[in-house]
């Protein structure tokens, strides 16, 4: 059995997973208490000052990738969609950590769909195949626009819960058992890495406040998710295009005729 064949099945086995779970499972209500951040000090008049300023990487790295991204083929327009969304995501959680309540939390949240859906399908597209990504691309963002509707108006976020985490999960079995057509793939998994330590950082956010007393775990969440974006934008940017067995064999068969 070849290896994308075990990674098909095991696709379709995570997403029969995930569904099973959802059906399964309650409504998952917005935790109120999740708007108590550890860290609540206000400098220069800006109230919750490092939760706010420490989203301005993601401006930087977001504006690095819509204008300095020089190698990305065919995928150039969903690459700066994805860096677009980065952007966003700065000044939509600057917003929310400004004044932290569920309804700013929207704007937080709704670019983050966009680059997750972005990315999930960019993926796709250079792993698995070109055009079911290209097919999947607005079906998927469409899901991560109905995924913050839903919660805003029935209070569910096990929508958003899938579209954030159903990627998380199925990117790293496309790592494993599908092949890209670029180099530096390794660092796929610095990505994932510096986001896993992100959600960790955010998990353990007043223990580790208690213990640096200068900073929050929110404040390096930000720090880590950020570096995470950075490093993939140096991927793309020094990554090359693999030329496939095929398509060599052509150029040399040409070349001697």
């Amino acid at each position: 059995m070849k290896k994308k064949d075990i990674g098909l099945g095991l696709l379709i086995l995570l997403l029969l997973g995930v569904f099973t779970v959802f059906l399964r499972s309650s409504p998952l209500i917005q935790n109120e208490d999740y708007h108590n951040f550890s860290d609540n000090t206000t400098l220069l008049g800006i109230p919750n000052f490092w939760n706010v300023v420490s989203n301005l990487p993601f401006l930087l790295v977001g504006f690095l990738g819509m204008f300095r991204l020089s190698v990305l083929g065919k995928s150039k327009l969903y690459y700066h969609l994805f860096f677009a969304s980065i952007a966003l995501v700065s000044i939509g959680s600057g917003y929310y950590h400004y004044h932290p309540t569920t309804q700013t939390l929207v704007w937080d949240r709704l670019p983050m769909t966009f680059a997750f859906m972005a990315l999930f399908s960019i993926i796709i597209s250079e792993f698995i195949n070109e055009k079911l990504g290209r097919l999947l691309f607005v079906p998927f963002l469409s899901l991560g626009v109905l995924s913050i509707v839903i919660w805003v108006i029935s209070a569910d976020l096990r929508y958003y819960a899938m579209v954030q985490f159903l990627p998380l999960i199925a990117i790293p079995i496309i790592l494993i058992f599908y092949k890209s057509t670029y180099t530096l793939i390794s660092r796929y998994w610095l990505v994932l890495l510096f986001y896993a330590l992100a959600k960790v950082f955010e998990h353990f956010d007043s223990i580790i406040y208690d213990k640096l007393v200068f900073m929050s775990g929110h404040t390096l969440k930000h720090f880590a998710a950020s570096l995470s974006i950075f490093v993939l934008y140096f991927t793309l940017q020094n990554r090359k295009k693999i030329e496939c067995a095929d398509n060599l064999i052509s150029n040399v068969n040409e070349t001697k005729v």
